[in-house]
């Protein structure tokens, strides 16, 4: 049989590619990496290869080498690659290095449904999942546990070198596998030490952000000043030998996730909302993420009304700032009920003002609109969550690090979005 001249013949007219392609060819590609240069391995257009991007992270293909393997098994990935097959490493390679990219292309789609009346920021919903790094859970040390790794292996480098010294002093030529266990040991030892890098770095960001809030709240009066952290890392705080940016995460469960914190907005509508932003986090709680995904929000999608999360989100100087800077109203229930001063205890005036505060959340979060503002985040935020995780098969991360794990994160809001546009409009 011989095959048709276009494979467009062969491609279903609902299916997902043929949407695909408009929000990828209209967005710019000056912001796509390029070799300028024209040496090396061959280059391919990146319009295409952003494309079978987010056809195969929307199909549940997220290996570069089973997309290389759909570039000639599947028909619309052909029609998407123009019948080319760029190879695994060429496909890593543009995924690390065009997160710019794929950001504009994000905003597109979201302009374009904008357009065809399927997405409104009024009311958007927050909520964030823990998800597994490309990382086991065995390759977390703690500090205590990776000194004394060190010295142990110290004292094995230090035997071995007296034993093929005095191997070395003998006549006889004997084959020995001295000089391979060494070397070995000696690799084991340059990993710890490099890895001793990354945890003082990040221990010294969260020193540094303590001491920001420390002298945040002395200038005012009242306020508790958190406790100064020291200088250096303690016996018990961790690090990932194989991605020391991922973290141990909480389960419900009570077991621990070698992961990360993904945030996610999504737009409360009544057949299934867009995803308007994705963060990603190496914090263990929300409580500190609500700020950071408000700000994260694209402001030319227009001006948010309503911003709905759980009780994890509960933090009342984050939605202070929140609702100081425009007319964003915040829904969120608080962990406690707040508290009732003693008629004979005079609060400070910043105590007064975070009691006050709080009172007006809580009123807000149980009143009739609070609870039906809580029933749209369950079927928005949440489904999107379980649509990620269930129908589209997305568990684990499979770049490392926080900036490798925040293009897998943009993808996966960008193929999810692609998905429920192509969708509704049938």
């Amino acid at each position: 049989m011989l095959l048709p001249p276009d494979l467009r013949d062969w491609v279903a007219d609902d299916d997902l590619a043929l949407f695909i392609l408009e929000p990828v060819e209209a967005a710019d590609t000056d912001a796509a990496h390029v070799n300028l240069r024209g040496c090396g391995s061959r280059q391919y257009p990146p319009s295409m290869m952003l494309a079978v991007l987010i056809y195969c992270y929307a199909t549940g293909r997220f290996s570069s080498r089973q997309i290389e393997l759909a570039t000639y098994r599947d028909v619309s990935v052909r029609y998407l690659s123009g019948n080319l097959h760029p190879d695994h490493d060429t496909i890593c390679k543009f995924r690390r290095e065009n997160r710019p990219f794929t950001q504009e292309c994000f905003l597109k789609v979201l302009e374009l449904a904008r357009e065809l009346g399927l997405l409104n920021v009024g009311t958007l919903c927050v909520d964030g999942t823990k998800l597994a790094a490309a990382a086991s859970k065995r390759a977390t040390l703690t500090q205590l546990e990776l000194d004394e790794e060190l010295q142990r292996l110290g004292r094995q480098i230090d035997t071995l070198l007296d034993q093929a010294e005095t191997a070395d002093g003998r006549e006889e030529n004997a084959p020995t596998a001295l000089p391979r266990e060494l070397a070995d040991k000696q690799r084991r030892q340059a990993r710890l030490k490099a890895a001793k890098e990354p945890l003082g770095q990040n221990w010294e960001e969260r020193r540094l952000q303590r001491e920001r809030e420390r002298q945040a709240a002395s200038q005012t009066p009242g306020k508790e000043q958190p406790k100064k952290l020291p200088p250096e890392p303690r016996p018990k705080d961790t690090i990932n030998l194989q991605d020391p940016h991922s973290r141990l995460m909480p389960q419900p469960d009570g077991n621990f996730l070698q992961g990360y914190n993904a945030q996610l907005a999504v737009s409360a509508q009544p057949q299934g909302g867009l995803i308007v932003s994705t963060m990603l986090s190496d914090q263990t709680s929300d409580r500190r993420q609500l700020l950071p995904v408000f700000q994260s929000l694209p402001p030319s999608l227009g001006e948010v009304e309503n911003l709905v999360a759980d009780k994890g989100y509960d933090n009342t100087e984050q939605i202070a700032a929140i609702e100081s800077g425009g007319n964003t109203r915040v829904f969120c229930p608080l962990n406690a009920p707040p508290s009732v001063a003693h008629p004979n205890h005079r609060m400070t005036r910043w105590r007064a003002w975070r009691e006050s505060r709080r009172r007006q959340m809580h009123q807000r979060a149980t009143s009739p609109e609070g609870r039906q503002k809580m029933r749209q985040r369950a079927g928005s935020v949440e489904g999107a969550i379980g649509i990620i995780k269930c129908a589209m098969g997305f568990t684990k991360f499979h770049l490392r690090g926080l900036e490798g794990a925040g293009i897998e994160w943009d993808l996966i809001g960008l193929a999810f979005n692609c998905r429920r546009i192509s969708r509704r409009l049938g």
